[in-house]
């Protein structure tokens, strides 16, 4: 028989079994388990695996199992091949029009009527002289010239896109990759990739995971699953071997902890099954999607949108495997229309917001000077041809129609900034990839730029501000208290013994220390920091806490009741003698109250009175917690079947162990330890930093008020002399919420602006500071907010703030999922670079903005005049497509690589209103278009007198080009040039050189461009229509280019105060209803047939924003690993579960660990001012102990969670699946 590893070949069981069995619950499952397979553990012995020590990790084996049950990974779908792209990118409805144009161009180029012979050259000659034949015959290089410019536009857009797609990917499987689950393999805990799970393999799973596989429980302590990604019920499951086994992929668990068999990967797990369907569905939308365009055209709808890279495909939005919303839903068709969210324009980033109104305000203008010079070129050459020189129709003159209708196209693709989404994605996608370096993992695009307008940062305290290596530096043990670690033996021995036994058993068995990785190097803490701390404690006393361990397996335990932000404590129930005895640690203050005896002196037991607790508190617990130390208290009690002692329980029938207060009751206190966290040694530095930049910081933390007051002193949160506020979080609640205990905005607006610190918060508290900062309409430019966190019940938090940062290393599956970037060092300074990243995108946009509307303005009205004049363009169609692309391509790649400087932190922040072109920029923009409109209508009516060459005005439409019209297009390259130097400043700096060398990129493309040019100068001809210039003729040009700096620095000594400001700045505005992103909303009333606007004025919006190719910014920003994840790659089983959906809009249970910063203690006495804490600041605690709305009762509701209401509601609640950037989706909800 054939073997593998040692083993039969054939397993006990198959892939189809283990399939159908995956498919029951509760106690059908259990049934089945116990009918086919004869239980859990012998199931566990068909795969060949074992409770205790899992799977041997022999390579072959592995790979045998992935053979015969699957690999836990989903095959992704192949990305768009580049001919795909660049099939999308002609799809933009002004390039469609230039290369019909250029067609009709070519074809009345090669068209000779008979009468043209005979009549019209010779009419013509009066009026314009003798053409050379060869000129004639020349006229198909402009159709050419122009056919060839689109198709360096379409390469470049495509090219784009293809690197954009494949940058996405990369950052996609990088996130993958940082996945990682505890699975027991040879009897070890190793932490391996989700793609490396195999059927038979033993996972520890625990609170705060996301399930990567389906499996069944071998034991479990107090576990509670959220599957409302699976089944859309928002309560959590309770879940136990004895209960209902099964577990499956793409579920959260909420709390508690276990042990599972893994029964399915990949495509045969529950999630990966419904994901398979998804794709199946994905390309049969794909062709619903192109039938309704078509018919959507048929009706005359604007055409497709360009760069549209991320078509909605199928429910892949709900690729979280939502089975119940598996008919195409109207947002999915309506988000084709209106962006990619399908929801509005209610989650736009700030910039995106400025961007779209500007695109908007562009567009209109733009629009409206291409047709008026379309007509005047037109009814000019009609009245002057038909009417005045009264000639006849002739074939011949539909070409000046076609020149007319070309002018008046490239006006308009002049006018419309297309390069900005393509200085957009570039500016993101350059930062994202330098941001990895400084240890921020962007997950959505826009976070990135988000970030540089950030006003606020609500940071938590462990881990972020502070080392998250935590120690046990003090202990109150038998009435004595230690500096220092005591000997094990200087403790009375049953003391020591409790004492040791009550920290081994009563942590999470996935808390490790282990040896440092080199000799000297301090040991590595695994798992939760806090019992780490208490781990090392009892290593410090001598004794081995793995030893103990062995002894009482997990298996052994009788009931745990897990640490969560309620109950703020930890108990394990363990059998003993025929009894029970309970060990319980948590927050030292909380655990005190349930303590009826303490051990005294040489281990004496003697009652804890109120009083001395009082004092306990006064004399132990506050002047440790005014250190900065976080204070725990052990405590254990005995059940007893026998004659109790007087601290023990004498109990006949079993207790009733959900009656919780009853048992965790009348405990036996051991000792009071302090943990010492401490503040980061660059954390004091990065605040000031962000302190200069305007930035408020504030610390919300579960811990200890005097805690919180000392560590935000020391890290400079807490100045002294700033009247800064510190609450409590039942404080808090009291003061925002009304006499019917709801939050009212005018309240917290009394708070926020001068609260620092707010301490024993729930993560409800959290969520509900967030968004009212967010919400409030106190200051101008209203607030910005960046929250980190890294439990999960920080999740509402970090999905409502603007930018969520999520702990690389300390945070759960659940956070990292909510937030926008992760920071994988888990330090307070990456946000500060982050901010300097995001605030460079901001800036280097702006610089494009600057330098493009700059070159647009002139040539626009250069176009503008020169057709009411002159009836003729001074600049060319095929010269505007070459102006276009310098501005557009080699622009934006020069202006949006610029490296962010130290200075971008001494400003203030943007804000959320204030306009996307400044005063500054604006006075820039017009002076130097004044003067680049100047020199170029000097040079169209008097250069030829100034240089002594022939005038080319007037010419016919078959002149070959002429020196004079060179001269002008040649003088605006030139200023354009150089005037991308001026560019580079937008703060009204003076030395626009500096740094100039510091960025190869741009000086470069600068030279680049400056040699194209001359090459297409000097011998571009008939095909540029230019003629070669003499070496006078180019210094003159250069002279004028040069002028472009002098003038600048006459443009800066302007006083920007003095300008007006409504007049002088576009762009601003508040990130929601503006035209397009109501466009979907529209969409929506007009096919109810209700409330439905004026069709025209929506389909000129329409028709306008689609001629602008504006969607492609948005699809610049929303193309984010969201989009790549939902709509189209279904990577590993993880993309599955990175889909944001899960935790739309959900209720999150209220939890958290004890490193969390929740274990903290608000001391009865901590209004009283303690020594060392010495910051002038207002403290405010509880004022009722027994407030109804308290931050530990209040339930956590997140924005806009759904009553627990079955199915309609779970549908209500899997809708909401995107992000809320602004507030505007959280109106109506209430914490």
């Amino acid at each position: 028989m054939a073997t593998i590893d040692g083993r039969p070949a054939q397993y006990g069981v198959t892939l189809k079994q283990l399939r159908e069995l995956m498919e029951l619950r509760g106690s059908e499952g259990i049934e089945r388990l116990e009918s086919e397979f004869g239980g859990i553990l012998e199931l566990t012995k068909k795969l060949y695996s074992s409770p205790t020590n899992g799977l041997s990790g022999n390579a072959s084996d592995m790979e045998h199992r992935r053979q015969t049950f699957g690999s836990n990974v989903i095959p992704p779908k192949p990305p768009k091949t580049f001919l795909t792209l660049v099939w999308e990118a002609l799809q933009d409805v002004t390039l469609i029009i230039l290369q019909v144009a250029a067609v009709v161009s070519l074809g009345l180029s090669f068209y000779k009527p008979p009468a043209e012979s005979k009549s019209g050259p010779q009419e013509g000659n009066t009026e314009v002289g003798q053409h050379d034949e060869g000129e004639e015959e020349a006229g198909w290089i402009e159709g050419v010239a122009i056919l060839i410019s689109v198709a360096v536009v379409v390469f470049v857009t495509a090219f784009n896109d293809y690197t954009k797609e494949k940058q996405f990917r990369g950052l996609q499987s990088r996130i993958e990759g940082e996945h990682k689950f505890s699975v027991i393999r040879g009897g070890e805990v190793h932490d391996i990739g989700v793609g490396d799970i195999v059927v038979g393999d033993i996972c520890q799973i625990k609170y705060g995971d996301l399930l990567p596989t389906d499996g069944i429980l071998i034991q479990s302590n107090d576990l509670k699953i959220d599957e409302s990604s699976l089944t859309g019920e928002s309560d959590h499951v309770k879940k136990g071997a004895d209960t209902d086994p099964m577990v499956l992929s793409g579920t959260h668990v909420m709390e508690g902890s276990g042990k599972m068999l893994v029964t399915a990967v990949g495509v045969n797990s529950q999630a990966g099954i419904i994901f398979t369907l998804l794709g199946a569905a994905a390309d049969e939308e794909e062709v619903e999607a192109k039938k309704r365009k078509k018919d959507k055209q048929g009706e005359g709808e604007a055409a497709a949108v360009t760069g549209n890279s991320h078509h909605a495909t199928a429910n892949s939005a709900n690729a979280d495997g939502d089975v119940r919303n598996n008919k195409h839903s109207k947002e999915e068709e309506e988000g084709e229309e209106g962006g990619p969210t399908g929801g509005g324009g209610h989650d736009k980033s700030v910039l995106q917001a400025k961007l779209t109104k500007l695109a908007i305000q562009i567009g209109y203008a733009g629009s409206f000077i291409a047709v008026l010079t379309v007509v005047i070129l037109i009814v000019r050459f009609c009245v002057q041809t038909f009417v005045l020189e009264g000639k006849p129709w002739d074939t011949f003159y539909a070409n000046h129609f076609v020149k007319f209708f070309i002018i008046g196209v490239t006006v308009l693709v002049v006018a419309v900034p297309e390069g900005l989404p393509l200085a957009v994605t570039l500016s993101l996608a350059y930062s994202v990839k330098k941001m990895m370096k400084d240890n921020n993992l962007v997950r959505h695009l826009d976070a990135c730029e988000t970030m540089g307008n950030a006003t606020a940062i609500c940071s938590d305290k462990t881990g972020t501000l502070t080392t998250n290596r935590m120690t046990v530096v003090q202990s109150f043990i038998c009435s004595e208290d230690h500096k220092t670690t005591p000997k094990f033996e200087s403790l009375p021995h049953a003391v020591g013994d409790l004492l040791v036994n009550a920290i081994s058993i009563n942590s999470a068995y996935t808390s490790r220390v282990l040896p440092g990785d080199n000799p000297g190097d301090l040991p590595k803490q695994v798992g939760n920091k806090t019992e780490c701390a208490l781990l090392g404690f009892v290593m410090d006393l001598g004794k081995s806490y793995q030893v103990i361990r062995d002894e009482i397996t997990e298996e052994n335990f009788h009931r745990v009741y897990t640490f969560n932000s309620v109950r703020k404590s930890m108990s394990t129930v363990v059998p003993r003698n025929g009894g029970y005895r309970i060990y319980t640690k948590g927050a030292s203050e909380i655990v005190m109250k349930k303590c009826s005896f303490i051990h005294g002196k040489d281990g004496r037991l003697e009652n804890l009175t109120r009083s001395m607790q009082e004092r306990l508190v006064r004399e132990v617990i506050e002047p440790m917690a005014c250190n900065g130390l976080r204070t725990i208290s052990v405590a254990y009690r005995d059940f007893v079947t026998g004659k109790a002692e007087i601290n023990q329980v004498h109990f006949d029938s079993e207790p009733n162990w959900d009656d919780e207060d009853n048992i965790i009751n009348n405990m036996t206190c051991l000792c009071i330890v302090g943990i010492e966290d401490p503040v980061r040694p660059e954390v004091p530095d990065a605040i000031r930093k962000c302190q200069r930049a305007g930035i408020t910081v504030r610390m919300v933390t579960g811990d200890n008020i005097n805690t919180a007051r000392s560590i935000a002193s020391k890290c400079g949160i807490l100045r002294p002399g700033d009247n800064s506020l510190i609450l409590e979080g039942k404080e808090f609640n009291r003061r925002v919420r009304d006499a019917s205990g709801k939050i009212q905005q005018h309240l917290i607006d009394k708070v926020w602006p001068s609260l620092r610190v707010l301490a024993r918060s729930s993560p409800t508290d959290k969520y509900t500071l967030v968004r009212g900062i967010i919400e409030s309409k106190v200051s101008a430019n209203r607030e910005v907010v960046a929250v980190t966190g890294d439990g999960t019940n920080d999740g509402p938090a970090l999905k409502i703030a603007d930018v969520g940062f999520a702990m690389g290393i300390a945070g759960t599956d659940v956070a990292k999922e909510a937030s926008d970037i992760i920071l994988t060092d888990d330090n307070f300074t990456s946000i500060v670079k982050a901010v300097m990243w995001g605030r460079n995108v901001y800036d280097s946009i702006a610089k494009f903005l600057q330098f493009q509307l700059t070159v647009n303005v002139v040539a626009v009205v250069v176009a503008f005049v020169g057709a009411c004049a002159i009836n003729d363009s001074p600049l060319k169609a095929v010269q505007m497509l070459w102006v276009n692309l310098i501005m557009d391509t080699l622009a934006s790649l020069a202006l949006a690589t610029e490296a962010p400087t130290p200075d971008l932190l001494l400003r203030k922040p943007y804000g959320r209103t204030k306009p996307l072109i400044s005063r500054t920029m604006m006075k820039n923009i017009l002076g130097q278009a004044m003067y680049m409109i100047c020199v170029i209508f000097v040079l169209l009516f008097y250069g030829d007198k100034l240089l002594d060459i022939d005038s080319g005005r007037y010419a016919d439409i078959r002149d070959p080009p002429s020196q004079h019209f060179t001269i002008i297009f040649n003088t605006f390259v030139m200023m354009t040039l150089f005037n991308e130097i001026n560019a580079r400043k937008i703060h009204g700096q003076r030395n626009v050189f500096q740094g100039f060398f510091t960025n190869p990129i741009f000086y470069s493309i600068w030279l680049s461009t400056l040699a194209s040019q001359i090459v297409i100068v000097q011998f571009g001809g008939v095909a540029f229509s230019t003629q070669a210039l003499s070496l006078e003729l180019w210094l003159w040009c250069l002279l004028f280019g040069c002028g472009v700096l002098l003038w600048g620095q006459v443009v800066t000594s302007i006083p920007t105060k003095k300008l007006p400001k409504n007049v002088f700045s576009y762009g601003s505005g508040e990130p929601i209803n503006d035209p397009i992103a109501d466009l979907a909303s529209e969409d929506k009333l007009d096919s109810d047939g209700k409330d439905s606007k004026r069709t025209g004025q929506i389909l000129w919006i329409r028709g306008l924003t689609r001629l602008q190719t504006q969607l492609r910014v948005i699809r610049a920003f929303k193309s984010t690993l969201e989009d790549l994840e939902e709509r189209r790659s279904c990577h590993s089983l993880h993309s599955l579960r990175i889909s944001r959906s899960q935790q739309g809009n959900r209720p999150m249970s209220d939890i958290s660990y004890i490193d969390e910063d929740s274990t903290k203690s608000p001391s009865p006495n901590s209004d009283k001012r303690c020594g060392p804490c010495n910051a002038t600041v207002r403290l405010v605690t509880s004022a009722k102990e027994s407030s109804p709305t308290t931050a530990e009762t209040a339930p956590l509701v997140p924005p806009g969670s759904p009553p627990p209401g079955g199915p309609a509601a779970a549908a209500t609640q899997q809708l909401g699946h995107h992000r809320p950037h602004t507030h505007a989706n959280t109106q109506n909800s209430s914490s």
